[in-house]
């Protein structure tokens, strides 16, 4: 670029900045929103605490768990249980805020001096969809580890059980092709990621068993397992049998601890981050329908923070509508109740979804509809509303 054309651009990028600098009216509605979403923040928060709390106390009481872990225990709940609290907070506060500068006239007054609804409300909505990248970011990065901590506390501190529970397992893969794996084990040692006391059956796709490894230990060494005093037997398709033994055996059984891990505490999809259900995902161990509810429940992950988003802008006009009295009281009803017709909408959508024949095609367009569609929705309604509020 020349001399010239540099000087040129200087004018066209700082008046771009200057336009998109914040104004004194936007940041007077950002301020008004501080206070009411720190309120509903933490409301709503210590309404969902409240059963981890008494749980916390009778695992003290009655369980003798020290008072030290059952706090740290709790503490590292709390990042999940915020970001599930947070488009709450933001739908609650936004409530507030909007129903405080329409009662006092506020908003009459923008509207009188030539600023418009939208124009009014639009740093509340740019606010609303930083939170909700806020709120994916934490999903993903803090969630997920918070709760990796919080369940080895509960089971290995307090209960002395381990992580997989007390007693014995048996998990079940499908298998690429057909088929399916069985692997049993009979306890499991967190610090060295061994299993303890391995059986691994492989079935084929007309259910005979092709492979049975029996060991007393199976440790997981990147990418694969080395399973310690090792017997092998093989079936072959013609009916014979192979058998061997091996000191150290490396086989490939398909999965990571941490995989094998979710399978043993009932598959709780909604203890990962999308990057562990991806990789899961793209294992290669999922039957066709398993693979439609990891789906489902991937999309979902991406879709719920930004709710909050969507939770900021169908407030607006239900934030405008006058009011006889009721104040804080009416808009924490008012944000229930969508919450709940909200949610209501979510769980039939990802149970109908999930549930769809896996025969059907379009598999993951289904499951991303699923996910997304009550987003889509409130959005509308929400639009439809601003739009006629704006014209009123």
């Amino acid at each position: 670029m020349s001399i010239t054309g540099a000087l040129r651009s200087k004018p066209l990028v700082r008046g771009l900045l200057e336009h998109l600098r914040p104004t004194i009216l936007d940041r007077y509605m950002i301020s008004e929103l501080g206070n009411p979403f720190t309120f509903g923040l933490s409301a709503f928060t210590l309404i969902f605490a409240a059963t981890n709390i008494l749980a916390i106390s009778r695992l003290v009481a009655e369980e003798h768990a020290p008072l030290g872990a059952a706090v740290e225990y709790f503490l590292w709940l709390v990042p999940e249980i915020v970001v599930t609290v947070v488009p709450m907070a933001m739908l609650l506060g936004m409530l507030l805020a909007l129903q405080r500068l329409s009662s006092d006239s506020e908003i009459t007054a923008l509207k009188a001096g030539g600023i418009g609804l939208v124009r009014a409300v639009t740093p509340l909505l740019i606010v609303g969809f930083i939170v909700s990248l806020i709120a994916l970011a934490l999903q993903e990065g803090v969630v997920p580890y918070a709760n990796d901590r919080a369940v080895f506390l509960r089971e290995e501190v307090i209960k002395h059980v381990g992580v997989f529970g007390g007693g014995s397992h048996t998990v079940l893969t499908s298998l690429p092709g057909g088929g399916q794996q069985m692997t049993y084990f009979r306890g499991y040692d967190q610090a060295s990621q061994s299993l303890l006391y391995v059986t691994i059956i492989k079935y084929g796709a007309d259910n005979e068993p092709q492979l049975i490894i029996f060991s007393d230990r199976g440790k997981f060494v990147a990418p694969t397992w080395t399973f310690q005093n090792a017997s092998e037997y093989q079936f072959g398709a013609d009916g014979s049998t192979y058998y061997s033994q091996d000191p150290q055996l490396r086989v490939d059984i398909g999965e990571k601890p941490n995989q094998i891990a979710e399978r043993a505490a009932d598959n709780n999809r909604e203890s990962m981050s999308r990057s562990q259900i991806r990789e899961i995902i793209d294992s290669g161990q999922l039957s066709s329908q398993e693979i439609r509810a990891y789906q489902t429940t991937y999309e979902e992950k991406l879709a719920r923070p930004f709710a909050t988003f969507v939770f900021t802008l169908i407030a607006v006009p239900f934030g405008l509508r006058p009011s006889r009295g009721g104040g804080t009281g009416l808009g924490f009803g008012l944000a229930v109740a969508i919450v709940f017709v909200y949610f209501v909408i979510a769980s039939t959508f990802s149970a109908v979804f999930t549930g769809l024949p896996a025969s059907l095609p379009g598999g993951y367009a289904l499951s991303t509809a699923g996910a997304w569609l009550p987003n889509l929705i409130f959005t509308g309604i929400g639009a439809v509303m601003l739009r006629r509020a704006a014209g009123s």
